[in-house]
């Protein structure tokens, strides 16, 4: 559908692209992957007509629509939301324009024979059908649809999105883009603002009603669901797999070192034979052999191993002075902006060391209690912060705060102190700013590049809670990876807010969930969370579903009618919704049995290998890997085994 042809770009001399080639055909769901710096934002927009190339082309056939989502969103300000996203359905009054035009132009032609002519009847009849899809629709209920699946209320409908945070903005462009439902959905970075609730309904609608979509996105666990084929951008080139992200790192794994395998024996094979030549070249007896080998070695075509970017970031958050035993106390926490409540009541006990998240919808008060904890912001109640705690505080627009007229070096000159300022090249450099890198302008940096920037700000002293506000937001999944284990190492408290499932998952142990006015604890992991609040919606409309009332049978008037409890039958339909139930929940423990044994499994193969004494560089990682799964897994268990007892006992009932 779309041809990228022998595309190079250069900056300053510096080749991004240099002479690729692919193709995005229909209904491909496409993960474009790098380094922060790479190139996939600049690609997105070539491919969207916003940037130049070099050298080379993108070929789009001629009625192939375009939708882009850029990182950044400008929206009107004169408009409400509705007014905003209904502007997706104004190419349905262009279409009808075009078709009037090409109508009037029929009616005035005689050429009933030509090519052209029937070209024209074809275009016609083409866009009437279009036109007639995109008007059976309800324009109005799919607006809905999409606003509320993206977090909107409908008490936001009619709001000004000047109203609206940047984040909240990017959702009505997100919006107007999947009810254009164009041929090709271009998306930079879509998940940043959305909650985890919103991002799983985007996966849903991306997987089921969307055409082509080429996405950028740090969320692993969201490009794992949505895409099928994943483009790495490494060292000007592309690696193109029909795969989804995960499987591609296994794929790309394998590929190099296959490549390096045979490039090692074929550099063998060279050498042996090029010192055959040196030993014997001034033999006379073997002169037939040194030129079969001379011929030999110059039909060898070189294997070459896929360049590979090894640049890696070094992050590692400075030890954590002692501080009190709970350096968070809130009891009867809340805070309303006029007559809005964003949460109230709010109590619980953050103990030294732990590391907890902050979840639930935009707008519900996370970003809010961080600022109460910060004591930017009044509040009510009792926030006790605990005895020797040192904050280290990253802001969700914490890179949007940095001085873009200055470069790299300076941003960190002039917030360092002490012994601290004769180390800030060493800080760069750990943070792939060395070399020429410092000497940039600060607006000329990527999204991640200034979000590894304002990073440095924790490290240049020591904290021991550490509250970080959206810190994965525009880094690439080998730097979270980096910024994840700096945090499992670090000694101290750890406050995250974030959507990221996949960030989450194996970081925290308690999660704290914001949503309707309340903030509610839940131990255990990201997973377990998510499974819990699923499992307790549906009881939820279990409880509120209402008793269909059934006319009772007359008794005979002569008689005393007896005192016995009324017991209706079940319609059939209940029945099988009661049997779906159950068997839905008997599932999840079979699966989670399932999963437990396979894990066991796996343990017990690795722990003979290890008494075999075959031992590789990652077998013990594995094993501590497996080890926690199975704890996981476990837990999965017995929540699934608890729910379905319990639900077994109220349908008994």
């Amino acid at each position: 559908m779309i041809s990228v042809q022998n595309l190079s770009v250069e900056f300053s001399a510096k080749s991004l692209f240099d002479n690729i080639s692919y193709v995005i055909n229909r209904r491909d769901r496409i993960a474009l992957v790098g380094k922060n710096g790479a190139g996939k934002s600049t690609m997105l927009k070539i491919i969207a007509g916003l940037q130049r190339p070099t050298s080379g082309q993108v070929a789009i056939p001629q009625d192939t629509t375009i939708g882009y989502l850029p990182q950044q969103m400008r929206l009107s300000d004169t408009r409400t939301v509705v007014e905003e996203v209904r502007e997706a359905f104004s190419h349905v009054d262009k279409m009808e324009e075009r078709l009037d035009s090409m109508n009037a132009q029929l009616a005035e032609r005689t050429d009933y024979e030509s090519a052209e002519y029937q070209r024209l009847i074809d275009d016609i009849a083409d866009l009437s059908e279009r036109l007639a899809m995109e008007q059976s629709e309800n324009a109005e209920a799919e607006m809905e649809k999409t606003l509320m699946g993206l977090g909107f209320l409908r008490s936001d409908f009619n709001r000004m999105t000047s109203e609206f945070s940047g984040g909240w903005r990017m959702r009505i462009e997100l919006a107007k883009l999947l009810l254009r439902r164009p041929d090709v959905l271009l998306l930079d970075e879509p998940t940043n603002h959305l909650d985890i609730e919103s991002i799983q309904w985007l996966e849903q609608f991306l997987s089921t009603k969307a055409n082509a979509v080429v996405l950028v996105s740090h969320d692993r666990a969201f490009i794992d669901n949505v895409t099928n084929r994943t483009i790495e951008i490494s060292c000007g080139k592309i690696y193109d797999y029909s795969v989804n992200y995960s499987k591609f790192v296994e794929l790309r794994k394998e590929r190099v070192e296959q490549q390096t395998r045979a490039y090692l024996n074929q550099q063998k094979e060279i050498a042996d034979t090029e010192a055959f030549i040196e030993r014997f070249r001034y033999k006379a007896t073997k002169a037939v052999q040194v030129q079969s080998r001379m011929k030999q070695l110059a039909k060898i075509e070189r294997i070459e191993v896929d360049e590979v970017d090894n640049s890696r970031l070094n992050l590692r958050f400075p030890p954590a002075p002692r501080s009190g035993d709970y350096p968070v106390i809130a009891d009867n926490v809340g805070k309303a902006y006029g007559d809005h409540q964003v949460f109230d009541h709010a109590t619980f006990t953050i103990k030294r060391g732990e590391k907890v998240a902050f979840v639930g919808k935009n707008g519900e008060g996370k970003s809010t209690l961080v600022k109460c904890i910060m004591n930017e912001i009044p509040f009510t109640g009792n926030l006790k912060i605990g005895h020797n705690v040192k904050i280290g505080y990253f802001a969700q627009n914490q890179a949007q705060l940095l001085d873009e007229d200055i470069t790299v070096f300076d941003t960190i000159d002039r917030v360092a102190v002490g012994d601290i300022r004769t180390k800030i090249r060493d800080i760069l450099g750990a943070f792939m700013f060395g070399g020429e890198a410092s000497d940039k302008k600060v607006k000329v940096l990527s999204g991640g590049e200034k979000t590894r920037l304002a990073m440095i700000r924790l490290l240049l002293e020591p904290v021991n809670l550490l509250i970080l506000d959206e810190p994965t937001n525009h880094l690439d999944m080998a730097t979270k990876d980096i910024l994840k284990q700096a945090i499992k190492d670090f000694t101290g408290t750890v406050i995250v807010v974030s959507h990221d499932r996949e960030f989450l998952d194996g970081l925290v142990e308690k999660v704290y969930e914001f949503g309707g006015g309340k903030v509610r604890e839940c131990l255990g992991g990201i997973y377990e969370f998510l499974e819990k609040k699923k499992l307790d919606n549906l009881r939820e409309l279990e409880r509120n579903k209402p008793a269909i009332p059934l006319p009772q049978k007359p008794q005979p008037a002569a008689k005393e009618p007896t005192p016995v409890t009324p017991q209706r039958k079940l319609s059939y339909a209940e029945q099988r919704e009661r049997d779906k139930l159950l068997r839905r929940s008997a599932k999840k423990v079979e699966e989670a049995e399932t999963e437990i044994a396979r894990i066991e499994s796996e343990i017990a193969a690795i722990e003979t290998k290890i008494a075999a004494g075959e031992i590789d560089g990652d077998i013990f990682n594995t094993h501590a890997r497996l080890n926690r799964d199975l704890e996981n897994a476990m837990s999965l268990w017995e929540i699934a085994s608890q729910d379905h007892e319990a639900l077994s006992e109220q349908l008994a009932r």
